[in-house]
C-alpha cells in the first residue's frame, strides 16, 4: 500500500513520508508537580499550558495545594511561578505556609516567585455597564515577563466574579483570561469555593466548563473525624485515575495516599527471624520469614503485649533495629512492664536499636497515623515493627476507613521488607468476633491466636498458629504460662476440643463413664 499526504501543497510518497514521520518528536503533555502521590493519581502530573480548576469548601486546602504547586515547581524543577491573591493578604499567605518550611521570600529574591495582591477594596462596587479584566491581565503579564514564569495561580475566582450578576460577561472574561494565558504558553491554576462537599461544583457554574482540568478537594466529617480527599473530575485529552483519594497535611506539606499505588511487587525472602520464644520457633518450623506480617490475636490479658515485647527484645539482642508503636500503654508503663520481664528497653533505646512511639489513637485521624508510621520507618529504617495494638484504631474510624488504613500500612511495610507484628484484642474472653481479624486476616502472612481455656474449673491459656504462608507449621493447640521470666509454651492440650471456636470441652471419658464401661465388661 502506498501512503501519502499533503505537506504545504506538496504530496509526499513512500520514503519521503517515512523520513518526515521520523522527524516528528513527541512532546509530553504533562509535567511533574513534586507533590507526594499526585503524579500517581494524575498519571504523570499537570497538563502543560492548560487551565486547571481546584474547587473545594472552606478549609479543604485549596490555597495550600496551589501554593505547594508553585513552591515544588520552583525548588525542584526550576519552574518560576506567579501567585495572584484575591482574598488573603500576601503576608498572611507567607506566614501560613511557614510551618511547612516553605521560604517564599527566598524564592522571591531568587526571581522564582512573584506574589501579587489584587483583592477587592472596601468600597462598594456597583455594576454599571460592561467591564473587562484588562487591568488584571496587564499586571499578570508584567509579572510573567519579569521572572519568566511558567505557572500562574489565581486564588480565588469566586471573589473576583461574585460582585457581578451577568454570567455572560463573567464567562466571556474568564474565557478571554484563559485564552490569553494559554497563548503565552502558561499553565494556569484557578481556585474556587464550593458551598457543599457534593453537588454543584462552583457557585456560578461557569469555571468548571471553561477549565480544561477540574480537581475537587473535600473536607468531609465522618465518625467525628475529618476525612480529606482529592478527586480529579476531568483532565481534558489525558487519562487520570478515577475516584476519591485520601490526603493529609504533614510537616512538609500535602501528602496524597492512594491505595492504588500499592503494588504487589515486593520481593519474597526465605530468611527467618526468631520470635524470641524457642518453642514458638519450633511451632513455625524455624521462625518467622523476615518480610512477614504477623497478627497475634487474643482477649485482654492473654499475653499479646508480652509476646510483642519478646519479639522486639529478640531483635535488639541480635543488633536489629526495632520500631515499637504503642496505642494503649504509656511509655512509662511499657518500660516498666518490659523491665519486669528482664528486657532493658531503655538501654536498647540509648544504643539506637529501639525506638518507642506512644500515642492515643484519638490524637489524629487514620490518614495522619498512616503517614506518621511511614515517616518513622523512612527515618529509622527498622528491621522489625511492633504495633500494640492495631485493633485500637477501630474505635476512631469507620470500617471502610480502618480497612484502607490497614491495607496502606501492610502494603508499605511489605514494600520496605520490615518484619511486622501486630496485636489485636478480641472482644470476648473466649476469642472471636473481632472486626480487626475479619478485615486483616487475609492480608497477614501469619496468625497466632491466644485463648483462655477453662478445664475442670481451672483457667488455663492456649496458643496456636492457625496460618503461615509459605511454610509448614504445627497444627496443635499448645498450653502456655506466664511468670516473672516471660512466656513459656508447654505441651499440646490433650482430650480438649473446640478451643479455637471459643467453647472448649473435654473429650476424655468421665469417671462415671469409665465405671459404666467396667460394669458392662468394657475395657
Amino acid at each position: 500500500m502506498n501512503y501519502y499526504f499533503k505537506n504545504n501543497g506538496k504530496t509526499l510518497h513512500g520514503e519521503e513520508l517515512m523520513a518526515k514521520r521520523k522527524k516528528i518528536s513527541y512532546e509530553p503533555h504533562k509535567f511533574e508537580t513534586g507533590l507526594e502521590g499526585f503524579e500517581h493519581i494524575s498519571k504523570g502530573g499537570l497538563t502543560k499550558n492548560r487551565v486547571t480548576l481546584i474547587a473545594g469548601t472552606t478549609g479543604s486546602c485549596k490555597t495550600i495545594l496551589s501554593v505547594e504547586l508553585l513552591y515544588r515547581g520552583a525548588t525542584k524543577f526550576d519552574r518560576p511561578g506567579v501567585f495572584v491573591a484575591m482574598e488573603e493578604d500576601v503576608d498572611e499567605i507567607k506566614g501560613n505556609v511557614q510551618r511547612f518550611g516553605w521560604d517564599l521570600d527566598a524564592l522571591i529574591e531568587q526571581n522564582k516567585l512573584d506574589l501579587l495582591y489584587m483583592g477587592p477594596t472596601l468600597d462598594r462596587v456597583e455594576e454599571m455597564g460592561s467591564y473587562s479584566l484588562d487591568g488584571l491581565l496587564l499586571q499578570i503579564d508584567a509579572a510573567i515577563e519579569n521572572i519568566g514564569a511558567k505557572l500562574v495561580v489565581l486564588d480565588s475566582m469566586g471573589s473576583l466574579f461574585e460582585q457581578f450578576q451577568d454570567k455572560r460577561v463573567v464567562r466571556r472574561e474568564l474565557l478571554r483570561l484563559c485564552k490569553h494565558l494559554k497563548s503565552k504558553q502558561i499553565t494556569t491554576i484557578l481556585t474556587s469555593e464550593r458551598k457543599e462537599e457534593y453537588g454543584v461544583i462552583t457557585p456560578m457554574g461557569i469555571e468548571e466548563f471553561v477549565a480544561d482540568n477540574v480537581i475537587i478537594l473535600r473536607n468531609a466529617l465522618e465518625a467525628e473525624q475529618v476525612r480529606r480527599t482529592i478527586q480529579i473530575l476531568k483532565m481534558r485529552g489525558e487519562s487520570h485515575s478515577k475516584g476519591e483519594f485520601l490526603f493529609t497535611l504533614s510537616d512538609t506539606g500535602l501528602s496524597i495516599l492512594p491505595l492504588s499505588a500499592m503494588e504487589l511487587k515486593q520481593s519474597s525472602s526465605t530468611a527467618r527471624l526468631s520470635s524470641g520464644n524457642p518453642r514458638m520457633d519450633e511451632m513455625t518450623h524455624g521462625g518467622f520469614f523476615k518480610d512477614s506480617i504477623i497478627l497475634v490475636s487474643g482477649p485482654t490479658g492473654s499475653g499479646k503485649s508480652l509476646q510483642s515485647m519478646t519479639f522486639a527484645a529478640e531483635g535488639c539482642r541480635n543488633q536489629e533495629k526495632v520500631l515499637m508503636l504503642a496505642y494503649e500503654e504509656s511509655r512509662a508503663q511499657l518500660l516498666r512492664n518490659a523491665q519486669s520481664w528482664g528486657m532493658d528497653f531503655r538501654a536498647w533505646e540509648e544504643a539506637g536499636l529501639l525506638k518507642i512511639v506512644c500515642q492515643y489513637p484519638e490524637s489524629q485521624g487514620l490518614e495522619d497515623h498512616l503517614l506518621g508510621i511511614r515517616r518513622e520507618i523512612e527515618r529509622f529504617h527498622p528491621n522489625r515493627l511492633v504495633i500494640d495494638s492495631i485493633s485500637a484504631m477501630e474505635r476512631v474510624s469507620t470500617v471502610r476507613n480502618f480497612r484502607e488504613f490497614v491495607i496502606g500500612l501492610t502494603s508499605f511495610v511489605k514494600q520496605e521488607e520490615v518484619c511486622s507484628l501486630l496485636t489485636c484484642t478480641t472482644p470476648r474472653l473466649s476469642g472471636g468476633d473481632s472486626v480487626t481479624e475479619a478485615h486483616i486476616s487475609t492480608i497477614t502472612d501469619i496468625i497466632v491466636i491466644l485463648r483462655y481455656v477453662e478445664i475442670n474449673g481451672m483457667l488455663r491459656r492456649g496458643t496456636a498458629v492457625i496460618k503461615m504462608r509459605g511454610s509448614q507449621h504445627e497444627k496443635a493447640v499448645y498450653e502456655f504460662t506466664i511468670d516473672g521470666n516471660g512466656l513459656h509454651i508447654g505441651e499440646p492440650f490433650q482430650n480438649v476440643q473446640n478451643i479455637i471456636l471459643g467453647i472448649p470441652s473435654s473429650t476424655a471419658p468421665s469417671e462415671v463413664q469409665q465405671l459404666e464401661k467396667l460394669l458392662q465388661g468394657g475395657s
